[in-house]
């Protein structure tokens, strides 16, 4: 295994949001998490990246409890993917993108022609190279979370952990990022991806992990995880299951359908 939780527990103050949550993610496997609004999947992450301490339980990267890894070290073994933003700056993709690989510098050094060339290599691996020298405030929001993917890649990381990547793209958009994530997963990546629509976990995740009130409601592959009675758990809607040539699909029934 590459990442391990541990029975963790966390609260703000005396509010429980996380309670005795538990899995393992391996190499190369996209992990999708799902739950509503408020059931501590954004708190999960940032206990997994070292950024909330005071937590119970364990959280190991091969074997090694974060709590132990320094900084650079955690930089090093994982990379944040954050929705994407309006940046207060007009740096170009490029700039964007060296950020990553900040941590191999000194605090005072300038990235030098080995992180230009990693830089560069990242975009052309998730295929906006010809984006470089725009500024990134300027592009689209599909093209802004491809260029964060790609500052992600040029850290070197192991484990790639995204927050709600789709959340502010429109459908194509979504696909074709999602289509990313997927594909490098399979070059042996390991993804943690959260996110609101069941149909994007059913789709391209290998496995799901389901949160309700801050505990594990599910945990397993997608296929089999992704029913109506779970989504009916965690949403309060009655869905339908149906086969299509893409694979399945979850319907919405919104009562209409009977008459």
């Amino acid at each position: 295994m590459i990442l391990s939780v541990e029975n963790l527990s966390f609260s703000y103050t005396h509010r429980p949001v996380l309670r005795d949550v538990s899995f393992t993610v391996e190499k190369g496997e996209l992990l999708s998490i799902l739950g509503p609004n408020g059931v501590g999947k954004s708190t999960l992450f940032r206990c997994i990246l070292g950024s909330l301490e005071g937590y119970g339980g364990r959280i190991c990267v091969d074997g090694r409890d974060i709590r132990t890894l320094p900084h650079r070290e955690r930089a090093r073994r994982m990379a944040y993917i954050p929705q994407i933003h309006r940046p207060t700056f007009g740096y170009t993709v490029l700039d964007t993108v060296l950020m990553g690989t900040t941590r191999q510098l000194s605090p005072l050094q300038q990235p030098g022609r080995e992180q230009v060339h990693m830089a560069r290599a990242a975009l052309e691996r998730v295929g906006v190279f010809q984006l470089a020298e725009r500024n990134f405030a300027h592009l689209s929001g599909g093209e802004q979370q491809l260029v964060l993917i790609a500052r992600a890649l040029a850290q070197q990381s192991d484990i790639l952990i995204m927050d709600e990547p789709t959340s502010a793209l429109d459908y194509g958009n979504q696909l074709r990022v999602l289509q990313q994530v997927r594909a490098l997963s399979r070059e042996g990546y390991t993804v943690l991806l959260s996110t609101h629509n069941p149909q994007h976990a059913l789709t391209f995740a290998d496995r799901v992990l389901a949160l309700q009130d801050g505990s594990v409601a599910a945990l397993g592959p997608s296929g089999g995880v992704l029913t109506p009675a779970l989504l009916r758990r965690l949403y309060g809607v009655d869905t339908a299951l149906a086969d299509t040539p893409g694979g399945p699909v979850i319907v919405p029934l919104t009562g209409e359908e009977v008459r």
